[in-house]
């Protein structure tokens, strides 16, 4: 009856994290998964940061400690401190042995036990815990992290079964946490531009849209810089396409340059030559400065003839945004005009009086592909 009540946590555990989204929901899930199938009171995952010496707590679950954050963002550890991580587990599996979890008490392990760190003991008895199971997390062959479940004083201690048990559910967290990172980087390159490791274009509908959400339900400021790079196709047809992917390349790091200047700004490349900057929240004209500089860097440029660039923000006079589409419009048409009077600076929709432009133009039926390149090649 144990053996299938231990079964059904592990399927438990193993559903809930195949169940999660984000990393976060992941970490949650393992965490609390293996609190629940140990009996505990409190549980953490922790992940090992071999590059600053450190283990990073990513989640607690049940019963915290007032200074224990469910997500916290500083609760760190040196390594040092608790050396069987890089120790004790490579000492195991040099000598062949797998990474096989511990129990320490409050009162500390048995002499001789491997693990036994005064640091984990005095922890256990500052925050009222009487016994924990720490498990190796292994991911990829290499010590990732951690899996820390504790009970409560007056709780019965674990025992060596319990730590057996705890090696197999750090086993499947670390199934769980390796499914996660796939998907993440999945994700990642389904919204990432693969030359320029810039947002795409999926990336700004989906930002955008959120964005004007929540300009119409909270009224904050949604501002979109739509740019046009100039002069890629001549890169192209006299140097070659590596040259202008090497134009395009130098060009999105100085468009992420100058979308470090707004808080919170995603830069992007739309496709071709087209790239954005959305920001949500900051002033207008923060976003306006931003964009003269990226005009100004953008002609200096050793390859390229600069950049048209065109801003639409809800804070100008542009008439009400109902919708993603006509800030991009917007955006778009100023970048239109820009282009089409070869201007080194944005033009910015909503700012050349009632009769605006810009504000017109993006408020006509769209033009057909002839007339957009009419329209781009005519001069003022």
């Amino acid at each position: 009856m144990a053996e299938d009540k231990r079964l059904a946590a592990v399927v438990a555990l193993a559903q809930g994290m195949a169940a999660a989204h984000t990393p976060r929901e992941c970490w949650q899930a393992a965490a609390r998964g293996a609190c629940r199938a140990l009996d505990g009171s409190f549980a953490a995952l922790s992940v090992w940061e071999r590059e600053l010496g450190r283990l990073r707590v990513l989640v607690n679950v049940g019963d915290r400690a007032s200074d224990e954050e469910e997500f916290p963002e500083s609760e760190t550890y040196p390594v040092h401190q608790f050396p069987e991580i890089t120790e004790f587990l490579h000492e195991r599996w040099a000598g062949g042995g797998g990474p096989n979890a511990w129990v320490e008490t409050a009162g500390g392990t048995a002499k001789g036990t491997p693990g036994y760190f005064h640091q984990r003991v005095a922890a256990l008895r500052r925050r009222g815990r009487g016994c924990c199971v720490v498990a190796p997390v292994v991911l990829h062959g290499r010590a990732w992290g951690e899996l820390y479940v504790a009970r409560a004083v007056g709780e019965p201690l674990f025992a060596r079964a319990d730590a057996d048990f705890a090696t197999v559910l750090a086993a499947v967290v670390a199934a769980g946490i390796a499914q996660t990172e796939r998907l993440e980087e999945a994700r990642r390159l389904a919204y990432t531009d693969a030359l320029t490791g810039l947002a795409n274009r999926r990336a700004v509908d989906v930002r955008l849209g959120e964005a004007v959400e929540r300009h119409r339900a909270e009224g904050v400021v949604v501002s979109l810089v739509v740019c046009d790079l100039n002069g890629l196709k001549r890169v192209n047809d006299t140097l070659g396409h590596a040259v202008g992917d090497r134009l395009l390349e130098r060009f999105g790091s100085v468009l992420s340059l100058c979308g470090a200047m707004v808080p919170g700004a995603l830069a992007a490349r739309l496709g071709g030559d087209e790239f954005c900057l959305l920001a949500v929240g900051p002033p207008a004209d923060e976003v306006v400065k931003a964009a003269d500089e990226l005009c100004r860097r953008a002609g200096e440029l050793e390859l390229g003839e600069g950049v048209a660039c065109g801003v639409a923000s809800t804070e100008d006079p542009i008439g009400e945004v109902r919708d993603a589409r006509r800030l991009f419009r917007l955006a778009d048409a100023a970048q239109y005009r820009a282009k089409a009077l070869h201007l080194d600076r944005p033009v910015v929709a909503g700012r050349e009086g009632p009769d605006d432009p810009v504000v017109r133009l993006a408020d006509e039926p769209p033009p057909s592909r002839a007339e957009r390149r009419r329209f781009r090649g005519r001069r003022p």
